[in-house]
């Protein structure tokens, strides 16, 4: 009852913050406020770069005010109520605090890219800035294990050997090529369980929570890292890169369309004008709201091959029905969520039908 509840709070909170965004920044264009916020910059600093980085300080900083107790109840406040969280109001300040620079770091010259590419490429800019995007998806899946996870947690080589031994084996067996496999600090931040692949190429990595090394057997974690291999054996990855550069390409020419369309509508008369752009962010909330739904079944139905890989893999069918019982119970998941709602917003199907699923091979 409290995973149901856990859940439909937080859905319900995301759906709300979703709507209320899309409102707010609606109204923002709409009558004229970021308009006044554009003539107020222009009257201060010169050069349409500092105009537009201003310009999206000043509205991301609002915005953090506005639904920081949103923030703070959801990852906070609802983590604790419900016995999930290890963090003090410091440390997730912190953490907090590492993402947004971080953030900041990424996200100012992506901004300025695409704010080239728009004046460079006129109508067509949706095309360079999608390359971009695809290079930068690369680049950063190549430094994250290295780079960026180091900075939230401490990353250290797995000590467990016989468990080890059994990944590596696994991963020669799909023809992964692993150097290593890691552990890290997850229970310095949360009570929940997990394992992540992570990385391209040489950076390529596979990881274990502390919390999952702990409490689970070698079996137990075996099917996890298996159902993790079952992706790379059916090409999963490679058919997620090339579906969600896809997605991306296609996203980003309905946004440059429909931007150029709703340009008027707006009293805007080019669309390099900064206080148009926050158009670009409703559009992109909508086209990404349709492509959900058939983004998530693929997902499933991919996750139903995986857990087939890690049965006849490892041949553990109830250690690996054990432990996806074990998981969704300490990471407080919904066994069965509502229909509409697994078929929308999950990518996994969820527990009940995988382990329906699993019990028929």
């Amino acid at each position: 009852m409290n995973a149901k509840k856990y859940n439909n709070i937080k859905l319900g909170v995301g759906i709300t913050k979703s709507i209320v965004t899309f409102v707010l920044i609606l109204c923002f264009v709409s009558f004229g406020y970021s308009k006044t916020l554009v003539s107020y910059l222009e009257s201060i600093v010169s050069g349409n770069y500092l105009i537009l980085i201003l310009f999206t300080i000043v509205t991301g900083f609002a915005l953090s005010v506005l639904f920081f107790p949103v923030k703070y109840y959801v990852e906070f406040y609802l983590e604790h109520k419900y016995n999930l969280s290890n963090q003090t109001i410091f440390t997730w300040l912190w953490e907090d605090t590492k993402g947004l620079l971080l953030g900041i770091l990424i996200g100012f010259p992506i901004l300025l890219a695409f704010y080239y590419a728009l004046e460079i490429f006129n109508e067509l800019w949706w095309l360079p800035f999608s390359v971009l995007m695809f290079v930068i998806s690369v680049v950063l899946a190549k430094i994250v294990p290295i780079i960026i996870l180091p900075i939230f947690y401490k990353i250290e080589s797995l000590e467990n050997e016989d468990l080890k031994s059994r990944i590596l084996t696994l991963a020669d067996d799909v023809g992964m090529k692993v150097e290593n496999v890691f552990s890290f600090n997850m229970s310095k931040n949360t009570k929940k369980a997990n394992a992540a692949f992570t990385g391209l190429g040489k950076t390529k990595r596979i990881l274990l929570g502390d919390t999952l090394l702990e409490e689970y057997s070698n079996d137990e974690i075996e099917t996890v890292i298996a159902h993790e291999l079952g992706h790379y054996k059916h090409k999963h990855i490679v058919k997620n890169i090339a579906i969600g550069t896809a997605s991306s390409f296609l996203m980003f020419f309905l946004i440059a369309t429909l931007y150029d369309v709703s340009l008027s509508w707006f009293e805007f008369s080019a669309r390099t004008e900064i206080d148009a752009l926050p158009l670009l962010s409703l559009w992109g909330m909508l086209i990404g709201l349709l492509l959900t739904p058939p983004g998530n079944i693929i997902s499933r139905k991919f996750e139903y091959e995986a857990d087939n890989f890690a049965i006849k893999s490892t041949n553990k069918k109830e250690a690996f029905i054990e432990t996806l019982n074990k998981l969704t119970k300490q990471n407080l998941g919904d066994e069965e969520p509502h229909p509409l709602v697994e078929w929308f917003f999950y990518s996994h199907p969820s527990i009940k039908k995988r382990i329906s699923h699993i019990e028929s091979l």
